[in-house]
């Protein structure tokens, strides 16, 4: 009897030891290859803005990296492939008007063709500030350490230009040789040392969604030096953006038809992602969705082909959901949802404008009301042009995205019955 009792000890022992090394196994195999100390090959010089040498050492990254200049592949709302958002929404043409948007206005392609777009785009003129260069090349973390932001910001893109031969690539995230993801856009961290923040104490995993903040975020440029700045301040929410530049008195121009002074919303991902999201809040980063982990044989690493979840759904969405089908429909129902409602605000936007242009044609308007009404479009314009120049279709935080949508409207149809009152004269 006795026999069996210590069969059945040693027994459980192994076990419990087998389920152990098992975890431990499992653990070592999830992490990163840069977190297990891998010796680099060669070294990279710091802040190296080639993105080839870098490839010596990481050799799938970079490969990865290289399908960004060709997959251009659409979406049912953007994706990767160059259109004309003005030909696809003529509306476009009228809410921006005014403004080089209107002129020019197109898909962004993936992150190699950084350069060659913004160099194409018909928006860039002689006296286009370097700001413009900000977010689309590795050679910027250099420059930025060798000129300062403020000189960078002040020259002129062309001049700028001839210092900058590389797009977005291994520097602007990572440190050279440790890999450790860093930040490098001047503008980020000042906005995080406003708000108390410092980037070296966030977890891995917290840098695995801040690094896409260095670009993909809401910003505006500062003064006559067109100092690159983020309107963070009093908070990273719709509201408190508002706020902050209804307080500065800041405007990008002056609408023609409605006289308003308007702001021109730039690709607040960060900001809609972060703002309690459901995935937010579970503790996904953005390279989760956008750079899933992968294999290469034994070897495993964050995939560099950076483009829509929808795009390599069972890698991006099946490390966590298991029915990738119902997962792509669920984003497909709340995509054309929040499509729908943005449609909805753009045409109450458009009769806002046109009842403002009608009213202030009237000798006899009221212009304290007429003022209101310019003020209400300014304010139900740039919470619309929030999730329309926002990457996911609102997807990255569906409850938000139409709560801002929401307010949009009513802010809209509030400023056209101003004007339909400033009309009157009552």
């Amino acid at each position: 009897m006795r026999g069996k009792y210590t069969y059945a000890i040693l027994s459980g022992i192994i076990l419990i030891l087998a389920s152990l090394l098992v975890g431990v196994l499992f653990y070592f195999k999830n992490q990163p290859p840069q977190e297990r100390g891998v010796e680099p090959l060669v070294q990279i010089e710091d802040q190296e803005p080639d993105s080839s040498k870098w490839g010596l050492n990481f050799p799938n990254q970079y490969d990865t990296l290289q399908n960004t200049l060709t997959n251009n592949t659409p979406t049912t709302y953007g994706g990767s492939e160059k259109f004309s958002k003005l030909e696809n929404d003529p509306r476009l043409i009228t809410l921006f008007a005014g403004y080089s948007f209107s002129i020019e206005y197109n898909e962004e392609r993936g992150h190699l063709n950084s350069l060659t777009d913004v160099r194409e785009i018909k928006r860039v003129n002689k006296t286009t500030a370097g700001t413009c260069y900000s977010c689309k090349s590795a050679v910027n973390p250099r420059l930025w350490g060798e000129m300062g932001m403020a000189e960078f910001d002040k020259t002129l893109f062309h001049d700028l230009g001839e210092k900058i031969d590389q797009p977005i690539g291994c520097a602007n995230c990572h440190e050279a040789n440790s890999m450790k993801l860093i930040v490098t856009n001047p503008a980020l961290e000042e906005a995080l040392v406003k708000q108390g923040k410092d980037w070296h104490t966030f977890t891995r995993q917290e840098m695995r969604t801040m690094v896409c903040a260095n670009c993909h975020v809401e910003y505006y440029f500062a003064g006559e030096g067109k100092y690159l700045t983020f309107p963070w301040e009093d908070g990273t929410d719709i509201e408190n953006i508002s706020k902050y530049y209804t307080d500065l008195a800041f405007a990008d121009w002056e609408h023609p038809q409605s006289g308003a002074a308007m702001i021109k919303m730039q690709h607040p991902d960060y900001e809609l992602f972060s703002n309690n999201s459901t995935h937010y809040k579970a503790g996904v980063a953005c390279a989760d969705c956008h750079m899933p982990y992968t294999r290469d044989g034994a070897v495993k690493f964050s995939t560099h082909d950076v483009k829509s979840p929808l795009l390599n759904a069972e890698a991006a969405c099946g490390a966590c959901h298991t029915d990738v089908d119902y997962v792509t429909e669920r984003v497909a129902i709340i995509q054309a949802q929040v499509r729908q409602t943005m449609d909805d605000t753009e045409d109450a936007i458009m009769a806002a404008i046109q009842a403002i242009e009608a009213a202030a044609a009237q000798t006899n308007a009221d212009t304290t009301l007429l003022e209101e009404a310019r003020i209400l479009h300014r304010e139900a314009q740039l919470r619309w042009d929030f999730i329309n120049a926002e990457n996911s279709m609102g997807f990255h935080n569906p409850e938000e995205a139409l709560r801002i949508l929401a307010a949009s409207t009513n802010l809209a149809r509030q400023a056209e019955l101003k004007a339909f009152q400033a009309a009157s004269g009552k």
